[in-house]
């Protein structure tokens, strides 16, 4: 299963349910409305008062003298026995009408002066007239007598399904114009607050992002953020704290064990001196110099947090002499020969000398470390910044380039390094704004590139 099928889009799900939310409350809203005119009269909703149109219209025939007459059908045999008060008025453009019921004498006088009209409604002004008086409705239709105009009281049972679509109709005429704009303004307003109501948390998520491993103490803002997202915020930042504590535990440790194990083997490296030249006397100088450079990397890790800020001038040349000195016997003892190569003048960058000392002195022991044990190591310093590790190895595969700077990483699973010592090169380089990159050698072999800022003269 995905991480993510169970995430939803906030301003799209609150959109739909503002939207459903409204269409029910308008729903009601309209039920409400036609109940309370149903309940006062103005609307007559059990009457169909096209209905009594339509039976006239298929029971009206003309008699022998050319008149009006009407058919005895089934469908005006049941009007008349449910409609006691049926009243009509039919006439057609010769002059010829025939009545049934009473009509009332404001529509029997009409006569012929709506001759025009194809429809209407004809009823009383609202709130000034009694509601239950009964409206007239016009029409002139087509029959077998011909064309004629009817009139009609607002007469006739309203069926079901002309009911369910007079109501559908008129929901649809009322609260469905009135939805859509709703809708619109919902999906048009609700991305825009949601938009603004998270602003301060798109700030505080930007906060999180720039977190890393060599910035702790950060926490996250909550300032200018819901107060719904809070207790979020202030988890994250308990967790935080908790992981700063966590760190700082293990820092403590780290550095507390590499200072226990420098002095052993201090004592170790006294004694093995006493002991008479050799190829096991060399070997064994050689395991405890990786144990001092263990201890050394362990420590390393806590330096880190304590370069020198803000950084100063630092000359890559003196550097690099300082670090050939220190190493050349231990390059010499293990068969290479160690050649440093840089300019008469300083090569200067803005950084902690002393973590840069100890990146190209890892460096240079992982040459000798894993090198054939012949050939030359080579220190090279160029301009504006860089310093060269070369060595006349085996070389380094090309996809592994990248995993040897990784910690613990090792290129064979024997290899007697802590795989340590190149992970620590990349993160001071990291901390200066440099990079660290591995190339073939000119002759063969590896080449260590550690390229770092400039110092600008001002």
């Amino acid at each position: 299963m995905s991480e993510h099928d169970d995430s939803y889009c906030l301003r799209s799900r609150l959109s739909w349910r503002l939207l459903a939310l409204q269409a029910a409350l308008l729903l009601a809203l309209v039920g409400v409305v036609v109940g309370a005119l149903c309940a006062s009269g103005f609307v007559l909703a059990e009457r169909d008062e096209d209905r009594v149109i339509d039976v006239v219209q298929r029971a009206l025939a003309r008699d022998a003298g050319g008149g009006l007459t009407l058919r005895s059908t089934r469908d005006l045999t049941q009007l008349r026995a449910e409609t006691p008060d049926l009243w009509f008025l039919v006439r057609d453009r010769q002059g010829h009408s025939l009545t049934e019921g009473a009509v009332p004498a404001e529509f029997a006088a009409i006569g012929n002066g709506l001759d025009q009209i194809s429809q209407a409604r004809l009823g009383w002004q609202m709130f000034e007239d009694d509601p239950r008086k009964p409206a007239a409705r016009l029409k002139r239709v087509n029959t077998d007598a011909g064309n004629v105009q009817i009139i009609t009281a607002t007469q006739g049972r309203l069926t079901g399904a002309k009911a369910l679509l007079m109501t559908s109709l008129a929901f649809l005429g009322i609260a469905l114009p009135g939805l859509l704009v709703m809708g619109t303004a919902t999906f048009i307003a609700t991305p825009m607050i949601v938009q603004r109501a998270f602003r301060g948390l798109d700030a505080t998520a930007d906060q999180a992002r720039r977190i890393d491993i060599h910035q702790r103490g950060a926490r996250l803002s909550v300032e200018r953020i819901p107060l719904e997202v809070v207790p979020l915020v202030t988890a994250v930042n308990d967790a935080l704290a908790r992981l700063d504590q966590g760190y700082i535990r293990h820092k403590r440790f780290v550095a507390d064990a590499a200072h226990e194990l420098r002095t052993p083997i201090a004592i170790l490296n006294t004694r093995l001196e006493s002991l008479p030249s050799g190829p096991d006397k060399t070997r064994l100088l050689e395991d405890a110099a990786r144990l001092a450079t263990l201890a050394e990397q362990l420590l390393d890790i806590q330096r880190l947090d304590r370069c020198g800020h803000p950084f100063t001038r630092v000359d890559l040349v003196a550097i690099a002499q300082s670090a050939a000195a220190e190493l050349a016997p231990l390059a010499i003892a293990a068969g290479y020969e160690l050649a440093l190569d840089a300019p008469a003048t300083p090569v200067e960058t803005i950084g902690d000398a002393a973590a840069l000392e100890r990146a190209l002195t890892n460096l240079v022991q992982n040459a000798i470390q894993h090198g054939p044990r012949r050939g030359t190591i080579g220190i090279h310093v160029s301009r504006p910044a860089c310093i060269e590790v070369t060595d006349e190895g085996a070389g380094i595969p090309q996809d592994q380039r990248e995993q040897i700077f990784e910690p613990f990483y090792r290129l064979t699973p024997l290899d007697r390094g802590a795989g340590l010592g190149l992970n620590m090169v990349r993160e001071i380089v990291l901390l200066h704004g440099g990079q660290v990159a591995v190339t073939d050698g000119a002759d063969g072999g590896t080449c260590f590139r550690m390229t770092l800022p400039p110092h600008r003269q001002s």
